[in-house]
This record gives structure tokens, C-alpha cells and sequence, in this order.
């Protein structure tokens, strides 16, 4: 499914960060306006080369765990979705909620037609600014199934950016990103500890000799490391290097995608 949906190129995403959500403390926007720069970002992405868009909640900080959030999550999110389908039919879309809601995200992927949704934890469990989060697999694979969502893909986060993962210190990243894989995910998302900071080279190549779905980086893939890296992976999902400086509040840029599409080795 996933060579499929991106034709059997290794996709470059590009992140659609969703100004804070009504209900959420940081919502200073109107719905209306918090949708005008959705889209703006998705045509700056589009114009600049990417294989597909992932949408996300990205400022409804402090993030919920899933347990704790309401249903307009998932109803900006839809609503969010159904808008950008309808405007740029063609590109591949997916979803990620923050924090974890991965049951949140495929509902609104179901709902607007996206093709994948990310999940931070799918496996196993960690330690975040939130709190203790547990692993959304066991949930999240059934249901898929209750809502007759088998051809929404699943990407798995293992030892996920911002978090704190020593209750499995014990357990090496290769049988952590065997846990995603047996978890039946999709693909596998490797990230550094933050955001704008990539996964280091042996860490790639270990995992990629273990598993046998898709790998992708999940954060800090630029212009100055994709050379090097981008023929270990199967794909890149990329955010802040597609906005001025890093700076997630910033627009995206349409030249700086552009640059980043120039130096993917061909």
C-alpha cells in the first residue's frame, strides 16, 4: 500500500502544523483563519515539490493524552482534512494527533479521505511532558478494523523525539522498532530526541537491517544532511525545514521546499 499510494517513490511529506484549535489554550484564530493557513501552506508545499502533506495539531500545547481528549479534536482535524481534499484532491494526505491520538487521527482520516495517520507510541511506552503514555497499537489496530479503515497505513514512532524512555531502557532501538513492525504498522518513523533534530546515521542503518516495512525519518532531515542520509530511508516526514530559521510558528516557504527537493540525491 504504501509504494502504491506514492507511486514507488521514497515520498517527501511535508507538515501542515494547525494553528491552536478552538478549545485548546493557545486559540487566538478563528476557525476560519486558522484554515486560510492551513491552505496556504499546503499550496507552498504542493508548488514546492512534495510527495504528500501530514496534518497535525501541532499548537494545541499543552497536549492531551488521548484518554483526556474532547471530540472537537477530531472534528477540527475532519473539518481541516475535508478542506484541503477538496482544494488539492491529488496530493496523498495523513494525519497525526498530538498527543498520541492515534483513534482521534484515524477518524479523521476515515472521515476525510487522508491515506495514513502517525502515531508517536504505537508500542511499548514512554514517559512525555504529558505524562505517562501508553501504547496506542493494541486500540488503534481494531479500531481500524470497527471502522473499516484497513486502507488507511499506520507510520509508528519507536523512541519518539520529546520523550523519556527510560522504563525501557533495557530494550535495544532494533527490538523497539521490531515491536512497531510486529505491532502490524505500515512503516516505522525514526527520529532524533527533538524536533528539527535528525536520527544519526548508525541508528538508521541498525534499524533498517532489522525490520522489513518502510522506514522514515520523522525530524531534522535538511538540506545539509539529506545527501547523506536520504538513500537509507525510504522517505522523510519534514517540518521546520520547510519554514524560516526552524520556526514551526513561521509559513511555510515554497523556496525552501524547493531547495530541500533539489539536493534528495536522484
Amino acid at each position: 500500500m504504501f509504494r502504491k499510494i506514492f507511486q514507488n517513490k521514497k515520498p517527501v511529506i511535508g507538515m501542515v502544523h494547525l494553528k491552536a484549535l478552538p478549545g485548546t489554550p493557545a486559540c487566538s484564530l478563528s476557525w476560519e483563519k486558522i484554515l486560510d493557513l492551513a491552505l496556504h501552506d499546503v499550496e507552498e508545499l504542493c508548488a514546492g515539490g512534495v510527495d504528500g502533506i501530514q496534518v497535525e495539531n501541532q499548537f494545541d500545547r499543552p497536549f492531551l493524552k488521548p484518554e483526556d481528549m474532547g471530540p472537537e479534536t477530531a472534528a477540527f482535524l475532519t473539518a481541516a482534512g475535508c478542506a484541503i481534499r477538496q482544494r488539492f484532491p491529488e496530493i496523498p494526505m495523513g494525519m497525526n494527533v498530538h498527543l498520541n491520538g492515534g483513534m482521534h487521527a484515524l477518524a479523521a482520516a476515515k472521515a476525510s479521505g487522508a491515506s495514513w495517520v502517525r502515531v508517536f507510541n504505537l508500542a511499548n511506552g514512554y514517559i512525555s511532558n504529558s505524562g505517562y503514555v501508553d501504547a496506542a497499537g493494541p486500540k488503534i489496530m481494531r479500531y481500524r478494523r470497527l471502522i473499516d479503515a484497513q486502507d488507511i497505513m499506520i507510520f509508528g514512532d519507536f523512541q519518539v523525539k520529546h520523550g523519556s524512555h527510560a522504563i525501557t531502557s533495557d530494550r535495544t532501538l532494533e527490538e523497539k522498532a521490531k515491536d512497531i513492525e510486529e505491532s502490524m504498522a505500515d512503516a516505522a518513523v525514526i527520529t532524533g530526541s527533538r524536533t528539527g533534530k535528525a536520527p544519526d546515521k548508525e541508528s538508521i542503518l541498525q534499524v533498517k537491517r532489522t525490520i522489513h516495512i518502510p522506514l522514515l525519518a520523522g525530524s531534522g532531515l535538511n538540506v545539509k544532511n539529506v545527501a547523506e542520509l536520504w538513500g537509507m530511508l525510504d522517505g522523510a516526514i519534514v517540518g521546520s525545514s520547510f519554514k524560516k530559521d526552524g520556526d514551526l510558528s513561521a509559513p511555510v516557504e515554497r523556496e525552501l521546499v524547493e531547495e530541500f527537493v533539489k539536493e534528495i540525491p536522484s
